[in-house]
């Protein structure tokens, strides 16, 4: 699930309200100044088809990409091992990469390693999700479970964002799951599906709106989290 995959979620995708939010979030923290994005070395550790490139590039970072299906400037070897020098890198971006990466303590060892000390990570990852193998899904974190996670491996948290409340999630899975059964209807299918999916949307949009923050915080969708190189 990529926020930057379509600059604008349509309201009749299932899961509108979460592209929706994640991507406000993810916006504000390119935004902060702290960042010094104009001129920083970025690393898109985890790619994939770089839906983020063009939000980097227009706050002057220099952006590079790497995954494991190549075709990138960076190399990730077999092993998991990045093709770049020991604190190449000013920031590391890691979205919705996380729950598909069995081996944590490699792939945060690695993106510290590339990092220069006290640069960033940003990254985002699932706290409440359905399963969605590329080409496996793991894991799912809870708040102090992914800031422990990430800071027994040499980071420190600066800021995290929950994105979506339990009272919204559970509405769009729902959503999802009439997509899945009213799309392959002849005909009508994807007109009922895009239909339902508005509804629930709004359903979603005003649940969220009631969710108390405090609620949210904990039992989020998503995560978005910003770290230091401890």
């Amino acid at each position: 699930m990529d926020p930057g995959r379509r600059a604008t979620p349509r309201l009749w995708q299932p899961d509108w309200l979460v592209l929706r939010e994640m991507a406000r979030v993810l916006r504000d923290l390119l935004a902060d100044p702290s960042l010094e994005l104009r001129g920083a070395r970025v690393l898109d550790f985890g790619c994939g088809t770089r839906p983020y490139e063009a939000w980097f590039a227009a706050a002057g970072a220099r952006y590079r990409g790497a995954d494991i299906d190549g075709g990138h400037e960076v190399r990730i070897s077999a092993d998991g091992r990045l093709d770049c020098a020991d604190a190449e890198y000013d920031g590391v971006a890691s979205f919705q990469v996380l729950e598909h990466v069995w081996d944590i303590g490699a792939y945060l060892g690695e993106a510290r390693r590339a990092l220069r000390p006290e640069g960033w990570l940003l990254l985002s990852t699932h706290g409440s999700w359905l399963y969605h193998p590329h080409p496996a899904d793991y894991r799912r974190w809870t708040a102090e479970g992914l800031r422990r996670e990430v800071e027994s491996r040499g980071f420190r948290l600066v800021r995290m964002e929950p994105v979506v409340g339990p009272l919204a999630w559970t509405t769009i899975f729902r959503s999802l799951g009439m997509a899945h059964a009213l799309k392959p209807l002849p005909l009508v299918g994807p007109s009922l599906a895009g239909l339902a999916a508005a509804l629930l949307n709004a359903r979603a949009w005003i649940e969220e709106r009631i969710t108390p923050r405090a609620i949210t915080a904990v039992n989020a969708c998503t995560y978005i989290a910003l770290f230091r190189r401890a």
